[in-house]
């Protein structure tokens, strides 16, 4: 603090508390020095007893060295502050602050209270008016920002109380002065806050009164009359029952009309130095205002940039409920002192309920008498009052805001020629037909922002208390500044409700927008404005785009959903666009706002339930999902249906590999929804069609679990439809999905209906592709003859079909039973047979899988390096998104041979590789082939330790799936890493189990390492 003048030392407490040393923030260390500052700042040259320090400091039970710490609060706060000891006196028992004029706010605060008080008793009511309006703008927030503790909140509360006297007050001189429909915001916006403040309400009502809205100012009596009931069970009092009875018989004294032009009205308080800013309606600045800085950066920049010869025009758009007008009135205040002959605000009711927006000839009526023209020397037309408008403000420097647009029409009247003006304009829909206006649109807050906003609005400590509640409460808001602030406002009116009651409460969709309204703000009403302002087609596509499924929505999809053409389907979410009911994250996919989608689906009509998704989605889903698998999967079985389902019109671009597997990645989610909500009324046909298309890509990207629902899905509507070819096909597929993630027994239940309903059709393909799935899940539980016997029936029954790509697969899982037994000569030239077919065939990716039982059967008749280069094709494309574990499996294998031909470090780390794919891939019974092998590198590279750690993993899994011929590995690999560390007990028990394993399996003694 060196160099530092204390003659410049304020203190701000009347929000964040702050300390001030010239143009120096000072810091007072932490929440115990902040607290006892705060203490001492409220009770100015005052001594405050140590004791209270110490209450005020600890909320709950204070330590034994409380006042010892007091003291070491007090020692720290006069360092950090410049001639802290003059400032922080003792003064036994305890401590007090001398501060001199204009040092605290508190202080300046209480000093213009007593002169408006004054003022009023002279009745100097200008006077009187300037200084509460002064006085009220020292607040920045709630006192502390809410973190005082209990002793401090005590005092804030009274002074909270003195401010809303004030703000009444104020309210009360400017009604008398004459001013109505300016005061209507401000007052709905402390009523908000404060919504059981009679005299408020009272204000509110004759302004609405005296603005030519009676009607509303009805209705204001009978929402606070049923608030007042709900909460304390009272009636309002007597003062408000005659201001309501006043309204009724319109017998209530009108505003004054004076005949002179009325005086501007008093600036905002400024700092010394800053020049009067003239004419000012500017709603207040909230002192909570949150988030936005990239934006408001953005803004202010534009509007400090040179301007033209014309008026500059920022506008921001966004969807309701946003934050335009607060960012807007933020922007607006702080740019006041370059516009020192006026700051005009004016709401064009383009989207407020109840209301029709404002027609230019009465928003120009309001503007001109703003700058004081008297009501004999406005024009009745707009033309001619837009050129007086044009005149009046011609060679002045004026700020207007035009707040709630609905369209250009309603605001070119209202821009002066003035080069030195700056209009600010919020619409809900970029108005772009508005010549040379920039603009700068606003999305939802950053999570951080909701969170801070929430705190401010809700208080610190109850948000604190509840962390991950809030962030919940912020996502399930859509981080949307109007329901983050109409949640905040029923927690507030809700003491005893939990932040999470509140989650839970909104997490019903159904319910969420009832939840997210109170008073006269609800989001609903918000939406609904935005909703009525589309057409009639506009209106029914929303209603229809509602139900899509999908958190994305392409063009496509919607001409398909809403019956319409691809370009027409795009012009709809175009138009959704600029109305901000819409938005877009990547080109050409479109979006829902969370609460947006749940306002849409809540709406009804014509045909806004499941009839398009089922009868339209869906069918276009099966088209697309056989086109990509035509790019995808050309060798797949052929397959005739009975039952076709209506071709739709209009498909994406899938004609290449990538195209096609980009739009599975970016779809797969979406058809699984629509078919989890629409299953059970769509045609069963096209479900089970569907669920074959998708498992074919589910398959290609590791998801077995979503592979196994798919499959469960497709039975159960084969089933339904009673069509036996279906549900053969159906239950193949399930029992490969249930072998991927190792339930072979579900598996052999499934695969076998399915071969018994084949022989009864007389299906020779179902029967085939039956039998060698039987073979594969006898395999890996360790019923290796019965395997055998059922793939070398298989390659058969699939040779006889003629579904060479069948035949190979069949070869492949021999290949893998031969080298169970042991019979590796055997297991080669299987895998070789089904490597030939496969290429002959033109089918490279199941070549890897092949591939890899090729390398195994090498490994097996001890010749790594043929292992190797054949692993190496496999490795070669080195796409591991596709068959994920197939790679992690040839990665292993290959640092298997490395090691064998003496390259240890490459060996160890593609070992660990291949177990970090085959973790994220999902399919459980590869884990366990990965984690032996890697064990075997391991122990061999002499780390017999990390070796057990990976045989133990490699038997729990395989264990935990009845893999009982990966179980045998991991028991043989088991007792040699025990060995190795001298553990002969464990060794010895570990071969005993392998032994009476490999009877089991009818295997015979295997060879150790």
């Amino acid at each position: 603090m060196t160099g530092v003048e204390s003659d410049h030392l304020r203190f701000n407490i009347l929000g964040t508390l702050e300390g001030w040393a010239g143009g120096t923030r000072l810091r007072f260390g932490g929440s115990i020095q902040e607290r006892v500052l705060a203490t001492l700042l409220f009770e100015p040259g005052r001594i405050v007893p140590v004791t209270r320090l110490v209450e005020a400091a600890w909320d709950e039970e204070p330590p034994t060295s409380a006042e010892h710490q007091v003291r070491k609060a007090v020692s720290e706060l006069r360092r950090r502050i410049p001639r802290g000891a003059d400032v922080v006196v003792t003064d036994d028992p305890g401590y007090r602050v001398e501060l001199g004029d204009g040092q605290l706010d508190l202080n300046d605060f209480a000093d213009l209270l007593r002169v408006a008080h004054a003022a009023v008793g002279a009745d100097r009511t200008a006077e009187a008016e300037a200084a509460l309006r002064q006085a009220l703008a020292l607040w920045r927030g709630p006192i502390m920002a809410g973190r005082g503790g209990r002793v401090i909140e005590a005092a804030a509360t009274v002074w909270e109380e003195r401010r809303l006297t004030a703000a009444e007050q104020h309210f009360e001189l400017r009604l008398a002065h004459g001013d109505a429909a300016e005061l209507v915001g401000d007052l709905r916006d402390v009523i908000s806050r404060h919504p059981l403040r009679e005299t408020l309400r009272g204000h509110l009502m004759l302004a609405l009164y005296r603005s030519g809205r009676g009607a509303e100012a009805l209705e204001e009596y009978a929402a606070v009359r049923r608030l007042l009931v709900e909460e304390l069970g009272i009636d309002p009092g007597a003062q408000l029952t005659r201001l309501y009875e006043g309204i009724l018989r319109e017998d209530l004294e009108s505003a004054p009309s004076p005949a002179e032009p009325q005086p501007a009205l008093a600036a905002p308080v400024s700092e010394p130095g800053v020049a009067d800013r003239g004419v000012c309606t500017l709603p207040y600045d909230l002192t909570d205002f949150t988030g936005r800085d990239d934006k408001q950066r953005l803004l202010l920049e534009k509007a400090g940039e040179p301007g033209g010869e014309g008026t500059r025009i920022i506008a921001l758009d966004g969807m309701g409920g946003s934050g335009k007008t607060t960012l807007a009135v933020r922007a607006a205040h702080r740019l006041a002192d370059h516009y020192p002959d006026g700051q005009l605000f004016i709401d064009l009711r383009g989207f407020t309920p109840g209301e029709r927006p404002l027609q230019p000839a009465v928003a120009l009526e309001s503007l001109l008498r703003s700058l004081g023209v008297p009501d004999e020397q406005l024009p009745e037309g707009t033309e001619e009052r837009t050129a007086l408008w044009r005149v009046t403000v011609a060679r002045k420097r004026v700020l207007i805001l035009l707040d709630n647009a609905a369209d250009p029409g309603q605001v070119i009247p209202l821009l002066p020629a003035s080069s030195g003006c700056l209009v600010l304009i919020t619409s809900r829909g970029r108005l772009v037909d508005l010549d040379g206006a920039e603009w700068i649109g606003l999305g939802t807050l950053a999570p951080e922002e909701s969170a801070t906003l929430l705190a401010k609005t809700l208080g610190v400590e109850r948000t604190a208390a509840e962390p991950e509640a809030v962030a919940e409460l912020a996502e399930l808001c859509g981080r949307l500044p109007l329901a983050l602030r109409i949640a905040a406002a029923r927690l507030r009116n809700r003491p005893r409700w939990t932040v999470a009651h509140l989650v839970e409460r909104l997490s019903h969709e159904t319910r969420r927008l009832d939840e997210l309204s109170t008073g006269r703000r609800s989001v609903t009403a918000t939406l609904e404005l935005s909703y009525q302002a589309l057409s009639a087609s506009g209106r029914a596509g929303f209603r229809l785009l509602g139900q899509h499924p999908g958190t994305e929505i392409d063009v496509w999809s919607a001409a398909a959903l809403t019956g319409t053409s691809a370009q027409e389907a795009e012009d709809l979410l175009e138009d959704l666009l600029d109305a901000h009911m819409m938005q877009q994250q990547a080109l050409g996919l479109y979006s829902f706002h969370d609460l947006v989608r749940s306002f849409a689906r809540s709406l009804p009509g014509d045909d806004a339930g499941g009839g398009a998704l089922a009868g339209r989605l869906l069918p276009y889903y099966l088209d697309a999902t056989e086109a990509a698998c035509e790019v995808l999967f050309p060798d797949r079985l052929r397959m005739e249906f009975d039952v076709e389902v209506p071709p739709t019109a209009e498909l994406p671009p899938l004609r290449t590999a990538a195209q096609a597997m980009d739009w599975f990645d970016r779809e797969y989610q979406t058809i699984q929804l629509a078919m989890d909500r629409e299953g059970d009324i769509v045609d069963p046909a096209c479900v089970v069609r569907l669920s074959r298309n998708l498992a074919f890509y589910l398959y290609t990207r590791s998801k077995p679990d979503e592979q196994v629902a798919q499959g469960l899905t497709a039975v159960r509507a084969a089933r339904r439809l009673g069509e036996q070819r279906l549900l053969c096909l159906s239950l193949n597929n399930l029992g490969v999905a249930q072998w991927r993630v190792g339930r072979f027994r579900d598996g052999i239940d499934s695969v076998s209906e399915a071969r018994r309903i084949a022989r009864a059709l007389g299906d020779e393909v179902g029967e085939a592709m039956s039998v060698g799935r039987l073979g594969l899940l006898h395999l890996d539980i360790g019923e290796l003859a019965e395997a055998v016997r059922c793939l070398e029936q298989a390659v058969v029954l699939r040779r006889e079909s003629g579904y060479a790509t069948g035949e190979a697969d069949s070869w492949a899982n021999l290949s893998s039973a031969y080298r169970r037994l042991g019979r590796h000569h055997e297991a080669v030239a299987a895998a070789e047979e089904a490597l030939r077919i496969n290429r002959r065939a033109g089918v490279p990716d199941r070549e890897k899988f092949v591939l890899n039982d090729l390398a195994a059967g090498l490994l097996g008749m001890d010749e790594p390096e043929r292992a190797l280069a054949v692993l190496d094709d496999g490795l070669t494309p080195g796409d591991e998104t596709r068959q994920t574990e197939n790679h992690a499996l040839t990665l292993a294998l290959s640092a298997e041979a490395r090691q064998l031909l003496g390259d240890t470090e490459r060996a160890l780390r593609d070992a660990d590789r291949a177990r970090e794919i085959v973790g994220r891939s999902g399919v459980r019974l590869r884990a366990s082939e990965v984690e032996n092998i890697a064990g075997r590198v391991h122990r061999r590279a002499g780390d017999p330790a990390q070796a057990l750690r990976l045989h133990r993993l490699a038997l729990d899994h395989a264990t935990a799936l009845g893999y009982r011929a990966e179980v045998l590995d991991a028991l043989t690999g088991l007792a040699c890493a025990a060995e190795e560390l001298g553990e002969k007990d464990e060794a010895a028990g570990y071969r005993a189990r392998g032994r009476i394993l490999q009877a089991e399996l009818g295997i015979g003694a295997g060879e150790e390492e």
